[in-house]
């Protein structure tokens, strides 16, 4: 029986902004070291063998934490866009109340819930679902199925993707699901499927 631990990134500098962030690569602020190393303390007493994460620094500098609060700055570390968060295409950068306003509440509230409705020039999270879960398949899994601990620090959306997979939920119960950030999720896997 294996381990699969899934924490979302620490606060960055556009979560504190209140800006949508997307793919664009930008840092955790204080409080996401902070937040970082409360992951990192409430994963102390697990053994991780490998780890997961994105492409961009918010997630890379959050498992970089763990990872030295857990003293295994060394184990092995996939680097990969299929982890990266969803897209939010022209929004990127833009503040989310002035984007209320400019395109009205309603739509943004559908471009930012639904599951297969995406902003202009992004991802709708069906999007990230399709390009998460055939990575978890054919990359994650595998280890999961060889016994080896697995520690996958990504994105809200891109674990709200994965968490919809390996729990088996509808589009409306995922988007209900909330992942705060810095608070590790464990599944046990056994015999190609979680227990939790």
């Amino acid at each position: 029986m294996a381990k699969l631990f899934l924490v979302r990134h620490g606060q960055s500098q556009w979560n504190l902004e209140n800006r949508f962030t997307g793919w664009q690569n930008i840092d955790i602020t204080a409080l996401g070291q902070l937040e970082a190393k409360k992951a990192g303390k409430a994963l102390a007493k697990e053994s991780i063998d490998i780890a997961f994460t994105s492409t961009l620094i918010r997630a890379q500098h959050t498992l970089e934490i763990i990872l030295n609060e857990i003293a295994k700055p060394n184990i092995p570390i996939i680097v990969d866009a299929a982890l990266n968060e969803r897209s939010y295409g022209n929004l990127e950068g833009l503040n989310k109340d002035e984007t209320a306003e400019k395109y009205g509440v309603e739509q943004v509230h559908i471009w930012r819930r639904s599951f297969d409705v995406a902003p202009p020039g992004g991802e709708s999270l069906k999007d990230t679902y399709d390009r998460v879960i055939p990575y978890f398949e054919n990359f994650i899994q595998p280890e999961l199925d060889a016994g080896n601990n697995v520690l996958i620090v990504a994105h809200g959306n891109s674990l709200r993707a994965l968490i919809m997979y390996l729990e088996h939920l509808t589009p409306a119960q995922i988007l209900e699901r909330e992942i705060a950030t810095g608070d590790p999720i464990t599944y046990q896997w056994d015999h190609n499927k979680i227990i939790r």
